[in-house]
């Protein structure tokens, strides 16, 4: 379907607006401030995406599921079955660092995403497959899960947003922390 210059001018600024409001607070910015910064009316995010859900689909890709495909094909491509697994955790607990719409995507508070139920997808696959390989190899806990995985995400994610004063460096390393006790003794 072809805008008038007009919408697609309003549809380019929603964007906008939802990709820096989403990227400082997360996917639960209210509407009503990204509709402000992008100069429209909140009806007019309802008539152009439908609502939050559809918002959050046409910006997704550029918050986080670029982002996570990218973590996800670079462990796929690292041989040993540990460095793949602690490059794959280390990129995940980065992007969340820097992105809290990431952790939004984690808790899928908004279930009728398309596009963020097709990242919790591809994200579950790739992790069901990177910590089978990493138990076959012995190199991983044998009790750690993709559950472990997912709530410990969650529980940072949380942390992240409750004290949100952490230092880069000691994020860092309580993350090392965290992968170095995921290795099999």
């Amino acid at each position: 379907m072809h805008l008038r210059a007009d919408a697609a001018r309003n549809v380019t600024q929603i964007r906008s607006a939802a990709i820096a409001a989403f990227r400082g607070r997360g996917l639960s910015t209210p509407l009503e401030e990204i509709a402000a910064a992008a100069g429209v009316s909140k009806a007019t995010i309802y008539n152009r995406f439908g609502g939050r859900e559809g918002l959050i689909d046409a910006v997704i890709g550029e918050l986080v599921a670029a982002e996570m495909h990218a973590i996800m094909d670079r462990a796929q491509r690292v041989d040993d079955p540990w460095e793949a697994i602690a490059a794959y955790v280390s990129d995940r607990r980065d992007l969340q660092y820097r992105e809290p719409a990431f952790t939004d995507a984690l808790l899928m508070l908004y279930p009728n995403s398309a596009q963020l139920v097709a990242l919790a997808d591809a994200a579950t696959d790739m992790t069901e497959r990177l910590l089978r390989r990493g138990h076959e190899a012995g190199v991983l806990r044998p009790d750690f899960t993709v559950g472990d995985l997912y709530y410990a995400d969650v529980a940072n994610g949380l942390a992240l947003r409750a004290v949100p004063t952490h230092s880069r460096v000691d994020y860092d390393r309580r993350t090392r922390f965290f992968i170095d006790s995921l290795r099999g003794r």
